[in-house]
């Protein structure tokens, strides 16, 4: 193996990087000559245990330079080392530095060309395993450091698992130049990830789509050294818009991006995507690797110009083995059928659009979907399995319908299915969806439906099987699973997982309930991050973000005003200048655009819909509003000046239409570039544009002024600005801004002061502690605002006059009562939403979109 015996040529370079331990070339050479003597001169089955540490390498390393057939398995998987040295009764068992010897000799014909033995379906514990020879192993290496800009000061960060022939690749292709890599056990969402990538100047990043998922919640643009030149990502496709958004921050922080396409059975790659085209091509797989080439077998059925991808290079396996006098054979094919299908673009470019055989890719793990759901029946369940590929940016999933046999105990089925799965595949357990159905999916032919299983995996709220039992909020995952109806792992985030305002509120209140303590940036920490601090100590009271109290106080200010209890305006002004806080915090993630604007559209929904069917009941049945108040249009075509009941519910027509202003404006390559470059700058700029209708620069009709949404938009802006604030002088910038902008606004010097100190607190403090119980009424109004607002209207007018203060507290109580039944109605249409799901699965009309 000639990049295991040339180690020493490459002198004092760093080699490899582990915690505070750095192993330079010429120590690594001497420790491999070491190990390789332990290892002895005969050639052996080595089974290694390996793990992301230098004792690990150097022992893999030993057994390429010795000539000895080494089996890769994961050290942190005893079953699966368990299973694989039974079945192939290994002459040696190694686990870092540790050499078990199992017989002085072997008991094995091993063939001359066999150096290496991985698994091709994950972590499974299949007795398959892939043949590759020492030739695979170095072509490889030398055509993946000939299309990346490999140099021999380039340093890898690597959080790809070395059992893991992605992760082999990196560490082949670096050792061949002469470069470096830095080894860790730690996540991309991991701080100390970063800090040791900063530290040590990595250059590159290699990842399967799972990791720029990750990537996603942690913003690789504020994580990232300066040093990193360029990003690799394969291990199964990654959504094309996601492929584009990382081409893009990559142009803007100066790295490339190189997408690219294998197979274990191809040694690692076998083709790339020069980064050049990631941006304009994202859904193709590129050109093969140098050295290799494609060709297309022809599938009956299939459309023109698509076939079976068929690939030829120095880098294809020997072949399989199954049972240890396989490991005596010698090369059985030179052409790799890999059962993909595939194209050839115009522009030369390949593309994959579906799979031939019944596996799955899930995070880079390639998983043999008949064996699992072969296993499952063995155990007496009534079981389909299949796998999911990325839909808008979710990551591919294993997907189970499994049929109970009785009535109720749906939940302990699912938990003991998804175990299962687990325990088979090796992943993990948020990557595996159970669903318990009334009957398998089946196709008119009786044939199961393996495709309405799939359907049953795209992203969609959580539907709990009617009959199961409630189960009270006891972890982190139990809290955001409850209020969001999402399924939840380890590494989402409320803000990923699609939380916006209206359920910031009771999540926070239940999260601190389970936690004791909750941080500031709850909502951006992953659920493994929050869950790590269970247990905390918790002080006295309540803490609520300023925002959830100025939004409490606020509608109170707003009834209590109109139910004349008090005198307090402003109160819906300033829920716009919150409305802006909260979507900049829960919409404008380092998401997609795409994912953006559908955040925000789905934000106004949350708006338009109940208000449209309450102000249309209202209107119905009671006769009290007119057409354009019903439809939100009333700014528009309703009458010029303030007349009752017609501007009731400017407030929300203002909010929606603004919302989906921003949306469009996100929707835009090059302002929603704009945004992500300069995310406090842009909303400041949007206000200062947003002021000159504020301040008639602009013609605006006759009428009432200060309600209309184009009028009030820079007050949603400026809260915008505020959620971006993040050091003093920008928080300098927006208290001027308020302090100048808002007073002569309303001609009420009381109505400004109000808006003004409420812009203010939310600027400079971001948190409020109360008593228990006082927090618990806050949240609740705060929580139902939105209904508060819409309801209002029908209640307080009966009892003004002579009972003030009751109309204020029925009107209080008629809103949270109309809240809490919307999130039941709502909940309720989820689980129907997910039932259609079962009995109408979707079949796409092109037979190239089932691979996306």
């Amino acid at each position: 193996m000639p990049f295991a015996r040339a180690l020493a040529g490459w002198g004092s370079r760093r080699a490899l990087v582990h915690g505070a331990r750095t192993v330079s070339y010429a120590d690594l050479a001497r420790l491999v000559e070491e190990r390789a003597r332990r290892l002895g001169t005969e050639r052996r089955l080595v089974l290694l245990e390996m793990a992301s540490d230098v004792e690990s390498v150097v022992t893999y390393l030993a057994a390429l330079a010795g000539a000895h057939p080494v089996v890769v398995v994961d050290a942190a998987r005893p079953d699966v080392v368990a299973a694989t040295r039974a079945a192939y009764d290994v002459d040696v068992v190694a686990r870092g530095a540790e050499i078990e010897e199992r017989r002085a000799g072997t008991a094995h014909d091993l063939h001359p060309e066999l150096a290496v033995l991985l698994s091709t379906s994950g972590s499974t514990g299949s007795p398959r395993l892939v043949r590759l020879s020492a030739e695979n192993l170095q072509a490889n290496a030398e055509s993946i450091a000939a299309y990346l800009p490999l140099r021999e000061d380039d340093l890898a960060a690597l959080s790809l698992p070395l059992h893991y022939c992605y992760g082999l690749s990196v560490l082949h292709s670096h050792l061949l130049r002469g470069a470096g890599v830095l080894m860790s056990e730690a996540s991309v969402v991991d701080p100390c990830f970063w800090a040791a990538a900063r530290e040590h100047g990595a250059t590159s990043l290699a990842g399967v789509p799972h990791t720029f998922e990750l990537l996603e919640r942690v913003g690789l643009e504020t994580v990232a050294p300066d040093s990193l030149r360029y990003l690799t990502q394969a291990g199964g496709a990654m959504a094309p818009e996601r492929v584009r958004t990382y081409a893009e921050i990559g142009q803007r922080r100066g790295f490339d991006l190189f997408v690219m396409y294998g197979q274990t059975e191809a040694t690692a790659r076998m083709a790339y995507l020069p980064p050049d085209l990631a941006a304009t091509r994202p859904g193709a797989v590129g050109v093969p690797v140098p050295g290799g080439r494609f060709d297309l077998l022809e599938v009956p059925g299939a459309p023109a110009g698509t076939g079976e991808l068929v690939y030829e290079g120095p880098n294809v396996m020997l072949g399989y083995a199954e049972h240890p006098r396989d490991l005596a054979d010698g090369r059985e094919l030179t052409r790799l059928r890999t059962g993909d299908l595939a194209r050839r673009a115009d522009d030369g470019l390949w593309e994959i659009v579906g799979r031939l055989s019944r596996t799955a890719k899930v995070l880079g793990l390639r998983i043999d979907l008949d064996r699992v759901e072969r296993a499952l029946v063995d155990t007496g369940a009534r079981a389909l399995v299949a796998g999911t590929a990325p839909v808008d940016g979710a990551a591919e999933r294993v997907v189970v319908a499994v049929e109970p046999r009785a009535r109720g105990g749906a939940a302990r089925l699912r938990a003991r299915v998804r175990r299962q799965v687990v325990d088979l595949t090796g992943l993990p357990a948020a990557a595996v969806d159970v669903h318990a159905v009334e009957a398998l999916p089946r196709l008119a032919t009786g044939k199961p439906d393996h495709r309405a299983v799939a359907a049953l995996g795209t992203p969609r709220p959580a539907a709990p099987l009617q009959g199961d039992p409630p189960a009270a909020p006891r972890t982190v995952r139990d809290v955001l699973g409850g209020v969001l109806g999402r399924r939840v792992g380890d590494d989402d985030t409320f803000a990923g997982l699609g939380g916006d305002s209206l359920t910031y509120v009771e999540t926070s209140l239940q999260l601190e309930e389970v936690l004791g303590h909750l941080p500031a940036d709850w909502h951006l920490r992953t659920v493994a991050d929050l869950q790590a601090g269970a247990g905390a100590r918790a002080r006295r009271g309540r803490s609520l973000e300023t925002n959830v109290v100025l939004r409490a106080v606020a509608i109170v200010a707003v009834v209590g005003t109109h139910a004349n209890l008090l005198t307090l305006l402003g109160g819906a002004h300033l829920l716009l200048a919150l409305a802006g806080f909260n979507l900049a915090r829960f919409a404008l993630g380092d998401v997609s655009r795409r994912d953006r604007a559908r955040a925000l559209v789905a934000a106004a929904a949350r708006v338009a819909v109940p208000a449209v069917a309450w102000i249309g009941g209202a209107a119905l049945l009671l006769g009290a509003y007119p057409w354009p108040t019903v439809l939100l249009v009333n700014g528009f075509v309703g009458p010029p000046g303030w007349t009752e009941p017609a501007w009731h519910h400017w407030f929300l027509e203002a909010l929606v239409l603004l919302v989906l202003v921003v949306a469009a404006l996100v929707s835009v390559p090059a302002l929603d570039r704009a945004e992500r470059r300069w995310p406090f700058w842009f909303p400041v700029a949007l206000t200062l544009v947003a002021l000159l209708p504020r301040y008639e620069l602009v013609w605006l009709p006759e009428g009432d002024v200060i309600h209309r949404a184009p009028v009030v938009a820079w007050l949603l802006t400026l809260g915008w600005a505020v959620a971006r604030a993040r050091t003093t002088p920008h928080r300098l910038v927006v208290s001027a801004l308020a302090v100048a902008t808002v007073p002569g606004f309303f001609g009420d010097d009381a109505r400004s002061a109000a808006v003004v100190v409420g812009l203010l607190l939310l600027t400079w403090s971001r948190q409020v502690r109360l008593p228990g119980p006082l927090a618990r009424v806050v949240a609740t109004l705060a929580g139902a605002s939105l209904y508060i607002y819409l309801t209002h209207w029908q209640v307080y007018p009966h009892l003004e006059v002579d009972h003030p203060a009751l109309a204020t507290l029925l009107s209080l109580v008629v809103g949270v009562a109309v809240w809490r039944v919307a999130q039941h109605l709502e909940r309720h249409l989820r689980r129907v939403g997910a039932n259609v799901a079962l009995t109408r699965p979707r079949y796409p009309a092109d037979p190239a979109q089932m691979s996306r």
